[in-house]
């Protein structure tokens, strides 16, 4: 028989990117008596791994639980970028409702809308936070009224539309259901959470069965399942068996290791779990995303939604260039291939496919932002590696048509820069397909365009606009190839021997473009070392020393002045890189290079291709 558990709750935090998810949670654990009064916490503590606490955005949904009145609250923060998208529509499983983040300023975004429509399609609760109301420019009653427009666009039911609205700054670590009351605690979000969002539902005399919406990893006890016990319970030791709903012939006799239930920022170990408990469960080895635990006697898979498609892929290879195993620890295929399987254990939106090549590996996401981060965590731990342009991953119908991945990009720009933005885009294959006035004098552009339109293009953007733009993009499914695109339109100067760069031939060289590198580095041959403004490719010799006579000329004494070279960021140079390009990644360096050195073979490979 069905019943409730009154005692627990089961909530994801969803917004858009930095609306303060993560800052909520800290609030939240700070205020339900986790942490010892004198204990020192850093902020986002939920944000654990370096990469996200450097760019301020969580890559990986995360479990806490709380106690609040006797009511143990788990809590799963989720990221708030696209290209983690996939992260966010399995955690939706293990929950009975949302708290749906939304910046007192900003309003609703495209982000807003994306999660919150996974939300309402799986029928969950909503409760909304309008955060950041202490900001000076907040405009809360306005943002409420968008949040009702959302959900009326998205066909709410009648129920969700009937959603409580609680105001708060995460920051400051307070919270009011009504914008005249004097609060200085996250109380009013607590209890909003525990009246309006259900108790889980399931009948704990039935058989076990235990949908694994997340998989954590460690190197000791290897892939731990993480999920909701929907019926039964589940002990320490306990025979099952896994089946797939979108795996019929999936059957598999395992035993439960250990079980863990979480508590504040930590894993608990306890030897049985009854419905409604968010638990991990180690010493299954082979575990994966989407699999039911069940009691073997009646075993029967809980239906689970395919996980999204990879849109991009690129090629990771050995790197063979000069310099090449000088500065890198981890630098054979071997190794290469190791760590890209391992990332699978974690990354379920993620592919790894093998090629002809034993030294290259086709890596496939979501976007370019999942994969660029797989290649920083990569750099950080010791690999050295290059990688090729990211292309699209086309698909077919039973035509045989050629079908592209699109996306919706919503573009925020002040209104000086609007022409320039939707003559980019449009270049680009892009439609404009909307266009209204934004807050702070900005225009809201909205383009539908080819994903592989946008590859390359956030740097240019952030140019045009003067680093004053905001875009924000969501995949829209596939449409008809439409047609063929250069991604860009200026040529690479590239290195002519190999050597140390040297002042007089930079001086010489930054007459022809823009330079990437200063004096004093190490080039090779089929090294690019700059920018042309125009579209070919020029060699430059910038080792090359002035010759010196037996008369000092009147200006040999002048030292030659240079400018600062352009220092770029791994997505700056995965968005420069051509498709003849290669990156080479190192721990300490980034380097730009064709994928042919030898100048002759280049020349004769580039006229084969015409």
């Amino acid at each position: 028989m069905k019943m409730k558990r009154e005692d627990v709750r089961n909530v994801a935090i969803i917004a858009h990117v930095d609306h303060g998810k993560t800052t909520l949670v800290d609030a939240l654990l700070k205020q339900s008596g986790i942490f010892r009064e004198n204990q020192e916490v850093v902020e986002r503590v939920m944000d654990s791994n370096d990469i996200e606490r450097e760019r301020g955005i969580t890559i990986l949904s995360k479990n806490t639980a709380v106690h609040y009145n006797g009511t143990k609250i788990n809590i799963i923060d989720t990221p708030g970028h696209a290209d983690f998208g996939g992260e966010v529509e399995r955690v939706l499983k293990m929950v009975d409702g949302v708290i749906l983040v939304v910046d007192a300023y900003e309003g609703v975004m495209p982000q807003t809308k994306f999660v919150l429509r996974k939300a309402l399609e799986l029928g969950l609760s909503v409760v909304t936070c309008i955060n950041k109301i202490d900001r000076p420019e907040a405009r809360p009653v306005e943002v409420e009224e968008e949040v009702l427009e959302l959900l009326m666009d998205l066909d709410a039911s009648e129920e969700q539309l009937d959603c409580p609205f609680v105001y708060a700054s995460a920051k400051a670590g307070f919270a009011k259901k009504d914008l005249d009351d004097q609060e200085t605690d996250m109380a009013p979000l607590f209890m909003t959470i525990i009246d309006h969002i259900p108790a889980p539902e399931g009948d704990p005399d039935a058989n076990t069965q235990l949908l694994i919406s997340t998989i954590d990893y460690n190197e000791y006890v290897g892939r731990i399942g993480v999920g909701k016990v929907d019926n039964g319970r589940i002990r320490v030791n306990q025979e099952c068996v896994i089946v797939n709903h979108h795996d019929p012939d999936k059957f598999r006799k395992v035993k439960v290791g250990k079980l863990y239930e979480y508590e504040g920022l930590n894993k608990v170990e306890v030897q049985e779990a009854t419905i409604g408990a968010i638990v991990a469960i180690s010493g299954i080895a082979d575990i994966h995303i989407g699999d039911t635990l069940c009691s073997p006697e009646k075993p029967e898979a809980i239906p689970f939604q395919k996980i999204s498609e990879p849109t991009i892929a690129m090629n990771f290879m050995v790197n063979d260039s000069p310099l090449a195993g000088q500065e890198g620890k981890y630098i054979t295929s071997r190794h290469i291939r190791e760590r890209l399987f391992r990332e699978l254990n974690t990354d379920v939106s993620l592919r790894v496919e093998e090629t002809d090549s034993p030294d290259c590996f086709k890596v496939s996401g979501r976007g370019e932002l999942h994969l660029s981060v797989l290649i920083e965590n990569m750099r950080r731990e010791g690999f050295e590696f290059a990688v090729s342009k990211a292309e699209v991953l086309y698909h077919y119908d039973e035509r045989n048509h050629k079908l592209e991945p699109m996306e919706i990009a919503y573009v925020d720009v002040p209104e000086e820069f609007t022409g320039a933005v939707i003559q980019k885009l449009t270049s680009r294959k892009g439609e404009l397909q909307g266009m209204s006035p934004a807050n702070g004098g900005y225009t809201r552009l909205e383009f539908a365009i080819p994903s592989r339109g946008l590859i390359g293009y956030r740097g240019e953007f952030m140019t045009d606009t003067k680093g004053n733009g905001i875009m924000n993009t969501s995949f829209d499914g596939y449409a008809t190839f439409k047609g063929e695109l250069s991604y860009r339109k200026t040529g690479s100067l590239i290195a002519y021997e190999s050597g140390e760069s040297i002042t007089y031939g930079l001086f010489g060289a930054q007459e022809r473009g823009s330079l990437f590198i200063g004096p004093g580095v190490k080039v090779y041959s089929g090294m690019i070392i700059g920018q042309n403004p125009k579209a070919e490719d020029i060699e430059i010799n910038v080792c090359k020393t002035k010759k010196l006579t037996n008369t000092r000329s009147s200006s040999a004494d002048e030292s030659l002045k240079l400018t600062t070279p352009r220092d770029m960021s791994l997505e700056q140079c995965l968005d420069f890189i051509d498709t003849d390009e290669l990156l080479e990644i190192t721990p300490s360096n980034l380097r730009i290079r064709k994928k042919i050195l030898d100048p002759t073979l280049r020349k004769r490979s580039s006229i084969n291709k015409k």
